[in-house]
């Protein structure tokens, strides 16, 4: 059962095209990896399945329920949970209390917000920083802070927007095992845009290819790895498919 489809999806701002008739459905319990060169829609998509931008023309469809021009509040109520790519917690606030923001979206009390809070931060393993100012996480930090806070609004599914750019090797394996634990554990569907080859290619179940805002191709990884259009326009001539396949 499709969780998430889209069908016709396009956004224009002015005479720019930048999501061109793109349809795909994301099945229930599945990491579906969204990719594609920078410009190519692929955040234009996410901000648009939230409702940050308005849909120019086709339809969104949640659970079966057209979201189309649904309220990004009533988005996240429904249950999609969302991260950045440009990470901005609220610095001055706890890594705790930056969570608890996050679980208000569904808990009504003081007490409920805490309990979520308490644990999503085990979770992410931020459960020993919980007190630190938010401010003060490295950029590791931060990126599982930002998953965290997605978490708390308690998603049925969560798009994840490049939360590994910038991670060292070994957090580049943590941010993977979090999100594979999302689903194996939580049971969450996972939506991801990501660049790192490494995270797309071990994660997902399946890949849609995108550029200049059009659909390029769709499949398993092995086979939108070896896809000529995504080669010519996204991961070069000279790369190794083996050595993303098997990253």
């Amino acid at each position: 059962m499709s969780i998430l489809t889209l069908e016709n999806l396009t956004k224009t701002f002015g005479g720019l095209m930048a999501v061109d008739h793109v349809s795909f459905s994301v099945k229930e319990g599945e990491i579906f990896g969204l990719i594609g060169p920078n410009g190519s829609g692929k955040t234009t998509i996410f901000n648009l399945i939230n409702h940050y931008y308005t849909v120019t023309e086709g339809k969104i469809f949640f659970q079966g329920i057209d979201i189309t021009h649904k309220h990004t509040h009533e988005i996240a109520q429904l249950g999609i949970g969302r991260t950045f790519q440009k990470v901005k917690p609220l610095k001055r606030l706890t890594v705790e209390d930056n969570v608890m923001a996050g679980a208000f979206a569904r808990e009504t009390t003081f007490a409920g917000a805490r309990a979520v809070a308490q644990d999503v931060l085990k979770f992410c393993h931020l459960d020993d920083v919980k007190n630190m100012k938010a401010g003060s996480l490295p950029i590791g930090g931060r990126k599982r802070l930002e998953i965290a806070k997605a978490l708390a609004t308690r998603p049925k599914l969560i798009l994840l927007d490049e939360t590994a750019a910038g991670l060292n090797p070994g957090e580049l394996d943590e941010a993977i095992d979090i999100i594979k634990k999302i689903r194996d554990e939580l049971g969450i569907t996972v939506l991801i845009v990501e660049h790192i080859m490494k995270v797309i290619m071990t994660l997902s179940d399946r890949i849609h290819a995108i550029a200049h805002g059009a659909t390029i191709a769709e499949g398993t990884p092995a086979e939108v790895a070896k896809n000529p259009l995504v080669i010519e326009s996204y991961l070069g001539s000279d790369y190794n498919v083996e050595n993303y396949l098997n990253a």
